[in-house]
């Protein structure tokens, strides 16, 4: 292996990371004529949209460096896992497929394998993976993401382990290669962190306190995102509603600390751009001057995720929500009346430690005032490292399962209803893909985030066309295009 001259890096970013992919290039040419073909990796994303997007820079950092992506059945070179550590269970994932690829590592020890993400943020975790996972190549958390390259590299070069996690970020480094999964749309982040602390979460911890992107790098990444053919944008952020509060540069200037609501103006006045989303929404940030924003901005879609949790204002206290039943319904009534056409969906937890069966009807009661269009639902799961790990609670798993199904039920006969009232009307659908199970049908979204099989052919994917809904299919619809 050829020597590389590491005086004169960068110290600023992105620069010093373009060094060291080059400089990753370099090897990594020299290894791929070695063995006489082409390196590949394979990434496994767990998580949230923002491990997604994270994916995305990954990705597009190892096919700069030489790897190209892994055929299906085929052993990688470099093995990527983005980690989740929402929930416990997610955590043995991982392990499982380490196991996995110990044994294809034993055969194949040129293999790479590296884990990153919001589970390597844990102390305990990174412990284990030390001492037990000893051939784990590279460990990284959440706050340098933009530092693979020279993670890789340094691997490479000195042949040994890496395991480079840090406490909090240093700096917001966003002007890297990216691969999108579609041409025609693309994730921006706008923040990162959060600093809610729900009692049951463990995302604060692990992803870091609140910090937003400057508006005018935001604007500008969407614009060349613009140039690239993206008509869609998706800002995202653990709470988007809350940007602008906090920076990682607090000597920014006072014209600079724009609200969400401004800068969501702000995107809707770049020509280019038709779409307009955006998540996660918490409701004790969302403001009157939001409200106005979505219904001033024509390019922000109709469709809003507002996570409850849960409709019993004892167990929002308890888990640290920062509103109550009536502030929540109240939220929703304002916004109804700026945008009566608004799609809401929402997240909601069953057996939160100490939940009754007065709690569990005020989350219902909740449900029928709202008529959400779709729910994420999720049963309690005990993570350990928060606050609610440590409360009593005297429900069975029986009680909790029953008032479960009770939500699905409850959940899915409001959908229905509201799915029917669609059936008969026109819209505008972006086209996404072409439906995997029928080829001679393509797929795509309404601004109110509903998905729409209509006949066409692959030319029309990242194409708007005007359609007619005629059936209900319960989680999608059938139309044609007129």
């Amino acid at each position: 292996m050829s020597e590389i001259i590491t005086n004169n890096i960068p110290a600023s970013e992105p620069e010093r990371q373009y060094y060291f992919m080059d400089a990753c290039r370099e090897l990594l040419r020299e290894k791929s004529e070695e063995e006489g073909r082409k390196l590949t990796y394979l990434t496994d994303t767990l998580g949230c949209q923002m491990n997604a997007k994270d994916s995305e820079k990954m990705n597009a950092v190892l096919e700069y460096i030489g790897y190209e992506p892994c055929e299906e059945g085929e052993v990688p070179d470099f093995v990527l896992y983005n980690t989740c550590t929402v929930r416990e269970n997610a955590n043995q994932k991982i392990y499982g497929h380490l196991g996995i690829l110990k044994n294809q590592k034993e055969k194949k020890p040129s293999m790479k394998i590296a884990l990153c993400g919001c589970m390597m943020q844990e102390k305990d975790e990174v412990e284990l993976v030390k001492n037990k996972y000893k051939y784990v190549d590279i460990v990284f958390g959440t706050h340098n993401i933009y530092k693979l390259a020279e993670l890789v590299y340094e691997n490479i070069f000195t042949e040994k382990r890496v395991i480079d996690v840090w406490d909090e970020p240093d700096k917001i480094v966003e002007d890297l290669p990216t691969k999108r999964k579609y041409d025609f749309k693309a994730g921006v982040n706008i923040m990162y962190g959060c600093d809610n602390f729900c009692t049951y979460c463990i995302v604060p911890y692990v992803r870091g306190r609140e910090r937003s992107r400057k508006a005018d790098d935001i604007i500008n990444e969407i614009r060349k995102l613009v140039s690239d053919g993206v008509t869609e944008v998706m800002l995202l952020g653990q709470n988007v509603n809350s940007y602008g509060k906090k920076f990682l540069d607090e000597d920014i200037s006072e014209k600079d600390r724009i609200d969400f609501a401004t800068l969501l103006r702000k995107v809707n006045e770049i020509e280019g751009i038709k779409r307009i989303r955006f998540m996660t929404s918490h409701p004790k940030d969302l403001s009157d001057d939001l409200i106005e924003a979505m219904a001033d901005c024509e390019k922000v879609c109709s469709h809003l995720h507002l996570p409850l949790q849960s409709g019993s204002s004892k167990l929002l206290k308890k888990m640290n929500r920062s509103y109550d039943k009536e502030a929540y319904l109240n939220l929703v009534e304002r916004i109804k009346n700026k945008l009566p056409d608004i799609a809401l969906t929402t997240d909601i937890i069953v057996g939160f430690p100490g939940e009754t069966e007065e709690d569990f009807e005020d989350t219902l009661d909740v449900i029928r005032k709202v008529r959400y269009e779709s729910a994420y639902t999720f049963i309690y799961s005990k993570r350990t490292g928060t606050p609610a790990a440590k409360l009593p609670d005297s429900n069975t798993k029986e009680i909790i399962q029953e008032r479960f199904d009770r939500l699905l039920e409850e959940i899915r006969q409001i959908s229905s209803e509201i799915a029917e009232t669609k059936v008969g009307r026109t819209a505008e659908l972006l086209i996404e893909e072409v439906n995997p199970r029928d080829e001679k049908m393509v797929s795509g979204r309404l601004s109110d985030n509903s998905i729409v099989h209509i006949p066409g052919a692959p030319s029309m994917v990242g194409s708007y066309v005007n359609v007619r809904i005629n059936e209900s299919k319960g989680f999608y619809y059938i139309g044609d295009r007129i």
